[in-house]
């Protein structure tokens, strides 16, 4: 008789999601997320073949977790206070999908288009539907590395780093608005 699953993939995601944060991406391993939902590695091997699948399964909840975030948002500044906090939030998930460095696995091409709906929706309020794109990537470029270097630490001249913020939103949306 076979033996019953004793955790689901659901499960599995979170528990990597969660030592992800913790841990890091080095410390994403499939012994470390075997552990963490009770169960011998080799089980967790019957739900996800490999650590680099494990990876960009985070990656594709992280990215659905942040299109749901995002798709509440009913203007520009929600927007990108919402995309500011989810950041601060999970912050090593962010990095994952915002910036996963070379050899790190990415999320399907269909969970960055999903994320990316509300961010072009916004863009083409703004600048038009003829520049929605180009207008979405100019507002995610500044909004991505603005939260990536504060996660980094790397203001670092004093001031208020909220008040920079709420200075860049401002004038990103009026630089992207159509006249």
């Amino acid at each position: 008789m076979p033996t019953p699953d004793r955790t689901s993939l659901d499960a599995i995601v979170l528990a990597a999601c969660e030592l992800l944060e913790h841990d890091g991406v080095a410390g994403l391993t499939m012994n470390a997320v075997a552990h963490r939902v009770g169960v011998r590695p080799p089980s967790l091997y019957k739900r996800v073949e490999s650590r680099d699948q494990l990876i960009r399964l985070v990656a594709e909840a992280t990215l659905t977790e942040l299109a749901a975030r995002l798709d509440a948002a009913t203007s520009p500044r929600q927007l990108a206070n919402s995309f500011r906090a989810f950041g601060h939030e999970r912050p090593a998930a962010f990095q994952l999908v915002m910036a996963p460095g070379a050899g790190i696995p990415v999320a399907g091409i269909e969970f960055g288009v999903a994320a990316s709906a509300s961010i072009l929706r916004v863009a083409g309020e703004l600048a038009g539907e003829a520049h929605a794109l180009e207008a979405a990537r100019t507002l995610t470029a500044w909004a991505a590395g603005f939260v990536g270097m504060e996660l980094n630490g790397a203001f670092q001249l004093g001031g208020n780093v909220d008040d920079a913020w709420q200075f860049g939103v401002t004038h990103i949306v009026a630089a992207i608005s159509m006249p």
